[in-house]
């Protein structure tokens, strides 16, 4: 009996095994997409006719119909999933620098989001170093009624261990110390400029923000050493109720249809370029893994949801839309893992927040190399913030994507600027995301038992706190345990 028992087991363990290895669907994955994968014409597509992707924009709104239509093209069940949000968009901007307000120079700058519909303000300029919280503790008082000018990452000589935060979490800190303005050093030479959120809510912010040049604002800093700087802030915004709408394309899975893997990544840009790379080449590669999934007729166990999301760069507004609207209908206990693909870029491995997925992620891996051996299977067991994967992870659910990829062109130097264009692109790297990327969301929906679960209130807390997560958390608001 003993006997019987033991080989049964053992046949059970060969076959669930067996189940779970999937090279011959990874090589029709492979085939497909190096010979007839869509994302780089179709993305080139968009940069060039539409544009950029501002949420609430009239481009925005072109761009989700444009995703729709491709969607539905290749014969996709999609669908809107409208909503409405507070949305930011920039009017006007001056900023003007001197010695004294006698003297102010017009210096190049670009606002920030979620700054005041109005401001004009003036006033003298101190420097706030890198901006975290022990760079104002030793003279709090000194920055009353001034103007913070902080560094956008860790400025070089900084004690060793210091970590950023995001430019919002440091515009937070330099409300809390009294700030009446911010003035944020983007770290890329030859003045580009970077926009981006300066708000941890996604919410109109008390103080104006913007960014200068990594030259203007190392001179500055220098004039600060010696002699009174001030500084004139004075812009226009639009703040109101926008529409939007993320694109869903579902693929209904065989046996635990109510069992979902989501693979989602934000459409939308910001207005300074076309945003390409952030996050062209990340939509667009979902666009074209949905395009694979219909192409081969792929059946899954659980269900496969490709969602691009509007508004992230507002405050992942698509995001958090999709999970509100999950539990007011009752099924976000059906999302079982969440991948998500924002600036993802020729992948070398995989990543997880949970490191329970080692053995699958390698394992599948391990498959990936054999068709292709520029794949390295890397694996990275971590979590963060920031982009759309964050409301997911807020509500327990394992979350992951790509890995050890490198930004096509040396583009990461014009991440949310105006040099963020189509020329970037490279067509083979996108090939990459695409084609691993499919290739990880077919095994995760077919895969006979997955070693994660949404995680309880108490398990997540303990986890946000491993990862480090509880200041960013506590700064923006988020962190909802004692």
């Amino acid at each position: 009996m003993k006997y019987l028992f033991s080989t049964a087991l053992i046949c059970t363990v060969l076959f669930t095994n067996a189940q779970d290895k999937f090279g011959d669907t990874f090589a029709k994955i492979n085939t497909e997409v190096q010979q007839n994968s869509k994302a780089y014409q179709t993305l080139k597509y968009e940069t060039e006719t539409i544009g950029h992707r501002l949420t609430g924009s009239t481009n925005g709104a072109k761009a989700e119909q444009y995703a729709y239509d491709l969607l539905k093209s290749y014969g996709c069940t999609v669908k809107f999933q409208p909503f409405e949000v507070e949305s930011w968009s920039r009017k006007t901007i001056n900023v003007e620098v001197g010695a004294n307000k006698n003297s102010l120079v017009k210096m190049k700058s670009v606002t920030l989001a979620h700054s005041p519909v109005n401001a004009d303000v003036t006033g003298d300029i101190v420097d706030a170093g890198n901006g975290l919280e022990m760079d104002y503790q030793a003279n709090p008082e000194k920055f009353k009624g001034k103007i913070a000018l902080i560094y956008l990452g860790v400025l070089s000589g900084s004690p060793a261990g210091t970590k950023s935060l995001h430019r919002s979490e440091k515009t937070a800190i330099a409300t809390k110390y009294g700030a009446i303005g911010v003035i944020i050093i983007n770290t890329v030479k030859n003045g580009v400029l970077l926009t981006g959120t300066a708000s941890v809510t996604g919410k109109l912010i008390q103080i104006p923000a913007v960014c200068i040049g990594l030259e203007d604002g190392t001179a500055l800093k220098e004039k600060l050493k010696s002699q009174t700087q001030v500084a004139h802030i004075a812009m226009t915004n639009f703040s109101g109720v926008i529409k939007a709408r993320n694109i869903i394309a579902t693929f209904t899975g065989t046996l635990q249809p109510n069992d979902k893997i989501v693979v989602g990544g934000h459409l939308d840009s910001w207005d300074l370029a076309t945003g390409a790379i952030d996050n062209g080449i990340g939509s667009f590669a979902i666009i074209d893994m949905a395009r694979t999934f219909k192409k081969l007729n792929l059946k899954t166990k659980r269900t496969v949801e490709f969602v691009l999301f509007m508004g992230e760069e507002q405050g992942l507004l698509g995001s958090k839309a999709y999970i509100e609207q999950a539990k007011k209908v009752g099924n976000l206990s059906q999302v079982k893992f969440m991948l998500n693909y924002d600036m993802t870029n020729d992948p070398k491995g995989f990543s997880t927040s949970r490191s329970e997925m080692k053995e699958l992620f390698n394992g599948w891996g391990a498959e990936i190399v054999k068709i292709d051996t520029g794949f390295k299977n890397l694996f990275n067991a971590s979590a963060g913030l920031h982009s759309d994967h964050q409301p997911f992870m807020l509500s327990g659910i394992p979350t992951g994507g790509g890995f050890g990829g490198k930004l096509p062109n040396n583009s990461g130097p014009y991440y949310h600027s105006d040099g963020d264009a189509f020329s970037l692109v490279d067509e083979q790297e996108l090939k990459n995301t695409v084609r691993y990327s499919a290739m990880l969301t077919y095994a995760l929906a077919n895969t006979s038992k997955l070693p994660v679960g949404v995680q309880s209130e108490e398990q997540l807390k303990a986890f946000l706190e491993s990862q480090n997560l509880k200041e960013p958390l506590t700064i923006a608001g988020e962190w909802r345990w004692k």
